[in-house]
């Protein structure tokens, strides 16, 4: 009997510790509040932030699980009629280290690559204010039946992807404004080792629950492939023989 009011004294003593004395809350991972990233945005010393400490912080993979949830079809095969997740997709388009970067205080923007395939790139964007975070993945998908990713007319596909449906349509401001700047910034980015600025001919926003709606790509801020000029049209000019 002794032992058993010892311990309901002990439980009674931790219940009205203090909160700074009381055992701390396992952290949250993944969960609403998502202002831990901040410390991986630009400083003094890293201009691009650090994308790479961001990708491994053990907050990242649950976060991307908990946002990223709708089914994907253009990234790789399915197993057992099931394609990579959306989470697992993100991870991949992002595994070579780009940029971190921020607007207005409030957006996040993430950028990389994928392993040993660059021309594939990815882009998760983050809406820091409010209870609920807006949170996009957009990826940059090579059409694969065209020209070579060397090639200059090299076609690609965008890939929009979020937590919440994202239309062009209705009064709106969706997708917003500012997510549709930091796409038009990622996309003007030219491919290392080539520059090759890539053409992006087709564009697609895919709701929560999957349903995709094929958009023109300068509703998402990627500007129109330039026209062919004169010169790449008409037939090159024969010299006279001596």
């Amino acid at each position: 009997m002794t032992r058993h009011l010892q311990l309901a004294a002990a439980l009674l003593f931790a219940a009205t510790l203090p909160p700074a004395l009381a055992a701390p809350k396992p952290p949250k991972h993944g969960g609403g509040d998502v202002e831990w990233m901040w410390q991986y945005t630009p400083d003094a010393t890293h201009k691009d932030g650090r994308e790479n400490d961001l990708a491994q912080d053990l907050r990242f993979k649950p976060f991307l699980e908990q946002f990223l949830t709708s089914p994907q079809t253009f990234w790789g095969q399915p197993i057992a009629g099931k394609y990579r997740s959306l989470a697992n997709t993100a991870l991949d388009h992002l595994s070579v280290p780009d940029k971190v970067l921020t607007d207005e205080n409030r957006y996040i923007t993430i950028t990389g690559c994928v392993v040993h395939f660059c021309p594939a790139r990815g882009l998760l964007w983050i809406d820091l204010n409010g209870a609920h975070h807006l949170v996009v993945f957009a990826a940059i998908d090579w059409t694969k039946e065209g020209r070579p990713t060397g090639d200059p007319d090299a076609e690609y596909n965008l890939w929009v992807f979020s937590d919440e449906p994202l239309s062009i349509a209705g009064p709106a401001e969706h997708p917003p404004a500012a997510l549709t700047r930091s796409i038009a910034r990622w996309a003007t980015q030219p491919l290392a080792g080539n520059g090759i600025v890539q053409k992006i001919t087709h564009a697609y926003l895919v709701d929560p629950d999957g349903t995709q709606h094929e958009v023109p790509p300068s509703a998402l801020g990627v500007a129109p492939p330039p026209a062919p000029t004169d010169t790449d049209t008409e037939a090159p000019v024969l010299k006279p023989r001596n």
